[in-house]
């Protein structure tokens, strides 16, 4: 199995029907205190023994057929040195695991006025001829203006230039989200569980 380093991204992969052993490994290379979050289609109707569930999300996972991208010249490059300003956004707003070093994934893009950050989407996993876009949000008081479409179109932009194509993840329950999505030029391919889990403490564990 394979993990993000833990200040990256909290996703990890198992072996499709994994064993106890694998379990086990899976503890070791998490450490005690640490989480992970994982496709519930891996785990079965039950948690393993002594991992416990610390959150579980409904997720939809859409792909595009007609997204369009847009360079948007009013859209700034987010580099190491906005992450303070980044990680205040993520909390103000929710948009998914979003750590100290995740913005080392791939380019990031916000829209800031007066000076501050306001909204913000990016690029985080990659698989063979497809990007994800991940981390888009916009602070409450500027929601409304367009800008969240904006960033995902200036992404896109990004993605379409390296032959790539995009796909992201929305929590299920959030229609509002799913339905600008779609009018971007998105659709829903598959829904999904994603829990996050801490493992069991080790033996002679402080």
């Amino acid at each position: 199995m394979v993990r993000y380093v833990a200040d990256v991204a909290p996703f990890m992969a198992l072996p499709l029907e994994p064993t106890p052993e694998d379990w086990v490994d899976a503890a070791c290379l998490v450490g005690d205190g640490g989480f992970i979050a994982i496709a519930a289609l891996q785990l079965g109707p039950e948690a393993p023994a002594g991992w416990t569930t610390v959150r579980e999300f409904e997720l939809v996972q859409m792909i595009e057929v007609d997204l369009r991208g847009v360079e948007d010249p009013g859209a700034v490059l987010l580099d190491r040195d906005d992450v303070p300003e980044v990680l205040e956004l993520v909390r103000a707003t929710e948009p998914g695991p979003f750590l100290e070093r995740t913005i080392e994934l791939g380019r990031y893009l916000g829209i800031r006025r007066e000076g501050a950050l306001v909204a913000m989407a990016g690029e985080r996993m990659a698989l063979d001829g497809w990007r994800e876009i991940s981390g888009v949000c916009t602070a409450p008081d500027h929601r409304g203006q367009g800008l969240a479409g904006r960033l995902v179109g200036a992404i896109a932009a990004c993605i379409h230039a390296r032959s790539e194509r995009a796909f992201l993840h929305v929590l299920a329950s959030n229609t509002g989200a799913i339905g600008l999505y779609e009018r971007l030029g998105l659709r829903i391919r598959v829904r999904g569980t994603i829990r996050v889990m801490t493992p069991p403490p080790r033996a002679g564990a402080d």
